[in-house]
């Protein structure tokens, strides 16, 4: 296994870290690239049998076609997400496996660090103290008890905000196009219809995967269903929310506050120390100058646990795939991964 090399793009020192502790397990040849993945850099990729991608790589026809041109026979992602891989096009040529369930506690326990962070303006509070300003005028907030929160998304991770919410007293609404109703029965939580959810929740997480069905599920016109100062929070993928669209109604003052994790045109900004350069992308600069929009940089991930878990399940996947046989997290366009559970076989 020790002959099998990898080429990890998009790489940062807490990568480095974290992967090289556990491939004292697996005994791969890592080479690190800090570059995105895209047209330009996937030259790099000649040589290597594996290439290992995060969220923000470019993974389109392109790419894949040189990969396959190179020789790469596997592409490895280290994140749940799969938004960014023409799966199409890979399909019959390059497996592709994810890793699934990193840790759905650090982004939920992240989406609900957001939610009390707008609730009580503690981001705004800081500043001033920091400034000698210990006035409390403008930073009022709202007991969460009793209040009620819309999950769009009840995988792992919006199982486990719900799980967080329900513990500050919150009523639950959930819509998943998969509803888990054993789930809502045990935890006594209601199922109801993107409409209701949309009308009745005084908080909105998004939850879910980004698809072609999801891709912008919140804009003008399901904006104009919510409560008058609904909070959304979205710790799932830039491309649920039109951002456009969200900010005219964040000055029109429909949306009350935003918390953002992820942000539709990021891979330009995001994990990158950019403190001494001009933000051109002009909707990003204007998200951040509301002070009822709390942005984070993409960080839900980012626990010691999520990381070792991340780099655990990604080296093995990378194992699991040189030994043959079933690839539990393989991802494919035919199968849509139902097909795999139940023949137990690799998709192609």
């Amino acid at each position: 296994m020790a002959e099998k090399k990898i080429l990890f793009y998009d790489t940062k020192e807490y990568d480095k870290d974290f992967f090289n502790e556990i491939n004292k397990k697996y005994k791969f040849e890592i080479d690190y690239f800090n570059e995105h993945l895209n047209e330009k850099t996937v030259s790099f990729s000649k040589g290597y049998d594996v290439v290992c991608v995060f969220v923000n790589d470019i993974v389109n026809k392109k790419v894949i076609d040189a990969l396959i041109k190179n020789g790469v026979k596997l592409i490895a992602l280290r994140c749940a997400g799969y938004n960014n891989v023409n799966l199409q096009s890979v399909y019959g040529n390059i497996h592709v496996v994810r890793v699934p369930g990193y840790s759905p506690y650090a982004v939920a326990e992240h989406a609900v660090a957001l939610i009390l962070g707008l609730n009580r303006k503690t981001h705004r509070a800081y500043y001033r103290t920091r400034d000698g300003n210990f006035s409390i005028n403008g930073l009022m907030g709202f007991d969460l008890h009793g209040k009620t929160a819309g999950i769009i998304g009840t995988g792992q991770i919006g199982k486990c905000a719900i799980n967080i919410l329900k513990g500050f007293g919150m009523n639950i609404l959930a819509y998943d196009i998969l509803p888990d109703k054993n789930y809502a029965k045990k935890n006594k939580i209601s199922y109801v219809s993107l409409d209701k959810l949309y009308k009745d929740s005084d908080i909105i997480s998004l939850h879910c995967p980004m698809t072609k069905d999801t891709f912008h599920l919140i804009d003008k016109q399901t904006m104009k269903k919510m409560k008058k100062g609904v909070m959304i929070i979205n710790t799932g993928r830039g491309g649920l929310i039109n951002t456009g669209h969200l900010i005219e109604m964040l000055k029109k003052g429909h949306v009350g506050s935003a918390g953002l994790d992820v942000y539709e045109e990021e891979s330009d900004y995001f994990f990158e120390d950019l403190s001494s350069s001009v933000i051109r992308d002009d909707v990003l600069a204007r998200l951040l100058t509301f002070s009822n929009v709390l942005i984070t940089s993409h960080q839900g991930f980012f626990t010691k646990e999520a990381l070792t878990n991340i780099a655990d399940t990604t080296l093995s996947n990378v194992q699991e795939f040189f030994k043959g046989g079933y690839l539990k997290n393989e991802i494919c366009y035919k199968c849509n991964k139902v097909c795999q559970k139940k023949k137990n076989k690799r998709c192609f």
